[in-house]
């Protein structure tokens, strides 16, 4: 176990030396109340980020040269995903883009047909990022495929059935918060989660300089950005937004936890958003 630990400092430093830290300092706490991208962002997410020690969840660090890269078909539409195996979850290693329209979106006075978007509403940018719903869509609360997650939307507290299928394929799920704090802690920690996922491309900081990072384990998280409730979409470029199936534990049940992903920083955070919020989707095998 101590030469374990040895190895994985090794791994750990030798990348903050390969890839530019852009003033970001890796530590071992995920607190920063500098960094929330959505302190400002209309309700689209509270401020303060989930206070979670990676060391109390019981996962090994993984070696980037043991994951098992692989493909899967959602039977719904066809279309074929990329998938990487990480310790021992299996993740799709691209947002899922399955076209969830079958139910009306109404909130203060905005309707559509859909409750899944594509960034700016350009099929585009689904084609490169995959969709964009909101937690009662991720969480399939009218029960399409299963009753796992049903009646979880916003100001509807649950007691979800786990793992809660959600909008993902048959025989994946959407991720608790848990499990992503998991694949956190595999990866080397929160600190330097960002640095090991990210893609290698389509990073820029608010000067408009690209900035790349290592993705080791092929998990390829790109700035899809996220959609604000009222329809305005944010952060194309800048941030990457996941939501988990974990419901935050706060009066009124306005928030589900999410994983946040920076431009400017090496960090992945945990925080809650307003579950109205258009946030990407990724999900782990059964």
């Amino acid at each position: 176990m101590f030469l374990k630990k040895i190895l994985t400092i090794g791994f750990v430093a030798a990348v903050l030396f390969a890839c530019g830290d852009n003033g970001s300092s890796a530590t071992d706490s995920d607190e920063d109340s500098s960094s929330s991208v959505c302190e400002d962002c209309d309700g689209s997410s509270s401020s303060k980020a989930k206070s979670s020690s990676s060391s109390s969840i019981l996962v090994e660090y993984v070696d980037p040269s043991t994951v098992v890269k692989g493909t899967m078909t959602d039977e719904r539409d066809g279309q074929t995903y990329k998938t990487v195996k990480i310790g021992t979850q299996t993740w799709m290693a691209e947002n899922l883009n399955y076209a969830y329209t079958g139910v009306p979106y109404d909130k203060d006075n905005y309707t559509s047909d859909s409750i899944s978007w594509c960034y700016n509403n350009d099929a585009s940018n689904c084609a490169k990022y995959g969709r964009l719903y909101t937690w009662a869509a991720a969480m399939d609360s009218v029960g399409t495929w299963t009753t796992n997650g049903k009646g979880c939307g916003f100001r509807n507290e649950c007691s979800p059935t786990y793992p809660v299928r959600g909008v993902c394929p048959e025989g994946w799920h959407l991720p608790s918060e848990t499990e992503w704090d998991s694949l956190r802690t595999a990866v080397g920690g929160g600190a330097i989660a960002g640095k090991m996922l990210k893609s290698t491309s389509g990073w820029d900081d608010f000067n408009g300089e690209h900035i790349n990072c290592t993705d080791a384990y092929a998990f390829s998280v790109l700035p899809a950005g996220f959609r604000v409730y009222e329809g305005s979409f944010k952060d194309e470029g800048l941030h990457a937004h996941f939501w988990s199936s974990t419901e935050y534990e706060l009066e009124g049940a306005y928030y589900a936890y999410y994983t946040l992903w920076y431009s400017y920083l090496d960090k992945a955070s945990l925080y809650n958003s307003y579950k109205y919020s258009g946030l990407s989707v990724r999900c782990v095998k059964d």
